[in-house]
């Protein structure tokens, strides 16, 4: 039910309240799902440049940061919150209703999630236009036109979920039909090329950087590993899918893995999320630090490893 959700995810949001107004009666207000790649800043500002007061959502989870979002939401100077989205990850992963993409991404059920979360709070809260900076025909599975209607049919929000950039291509909303958003200022940007969002940049004035990141469940290397937490009954932990993106990875046996560190940055990621897991580091000399999921009795093994890593100076 919406209370439920409601009461859940303002549990566990972070706020950055910069660039926060006091609301003022009449100003319409829009909570958009916020990447802070460059779509989604262009639809922000396409908002506030229309006088609506614009609030930014970013979803974190093991799959995915927020941290981008933040950052992206200083520099617009616009208000910010981070919402934790892990317990619906792990849920969908373990049966997606519209299944998986080309990896483990189940892209469309977890787009629609973030956008039922949205329009709960717009519920709760007064605002009048929950949006994202989708593109249609972007990405072939999860921003094609009926995919895009799709997501916004079973978000149960589809009367207020607005694509700006791409609005014009779209089924009108209610806020562009009562005159809340004016749709004549919306776009109709379409298709994988980026140079009508790259000039749009250039006319807002955003230096924008595409920095590496996105979805580990589109990484083929991560879901290998991630395939492996879901053969062995109870390792699909959330703390389980952190670790797997540390070191390298050994299926030491039918239950059993163990991380190995190949650096520095490595050994420093396993040891700031270990809690009762069985580690293992040399004292005597530097080398990578091994952790070990599932059985303790393969201890040996992880020990093994370690010092096989060590010796060949790889850490």
């Amino acid at each position: 039910m919406p209370g439920r959700q409601i009461e859940k995810t303002c549990r566990s949001q972070k706020v950055d309240n910069r660039g926060r107004k006091p609301h003022k009666m009449g100003v319409v207000k829009a909570l958009g799902a916020f990447s802070g790649g460059l779509d989604s800043m262009l639809a922000a500002l396409l908002l506030k440049t229309q006088g609506i007061e614009v609030e930014l959502v970013s979803f974190a989870s093991p799959y995915f940061s927020s941290e981008k979002g933040h950052s992206g939401a200083r520099q617009l100077n616009l208000p910010w919150r981070e919402i934790d989205y892990t317990a619906e990850m792990m849920l969908l992963l373990k049966n997606p209703p519209s299944g998986f993409g080309k990896n483990l991404n189940p892209c469309i059920d977890c787009h629609a999630g973030m956008f039922r979360i949205l329009g709960d709070i717009a519920a709760a809260e007064g605002y009048d236009v929950i949006f994202s900076g989708e593109v249609a025909g972007q990405r072939p599975m999860s921003q094609n036109k009926n995919s895009l209607n799709r997501v916004a049919r079973l978000s149960g929000y589809p009367e207020l979920l607005l694509r700006p950039l791409s609005a014009k291509l779209l089924r009108i909303t209610d806020p562009e039909q009562s005159g809340l958003v004016n749709r004549d200022l919306l776009l109709d940007f379409s298709g994988r090329s980026r140079k009508p969002q790259m000039k749009l940049a250039e006319e807002y004035g955003i230096q924008y950087i595409n920095p590496a990141g996105g979805c580990l469940l589109t990484d083929p290397n991560y879901c290998g590993r991630l395939r492996t937490l879901f053969e062995i009954p109870g390792l699909l932990t959330a703390r389980n899918a952190r670790l797997i993106k540390h070191g390298r990875f050994f299926r030491i046996s039918g239950d059993t893995i163990a991380l190995v560190g190949r650096d520095e940055r490595d050994n420093e990621g396993l040891e700031s999320l270990v809690t009762d897991e069985i580690t293992f580091a040399l004292e005597e000399r530097p080398g990578p630090t091994g952790v070990l999921i599932g059985d303790p009795e393969m201890l040996p093994e992880l020990i093994r490893l370690v010092e096989q890593y060590a010796r060949a100076g790889s850490s």
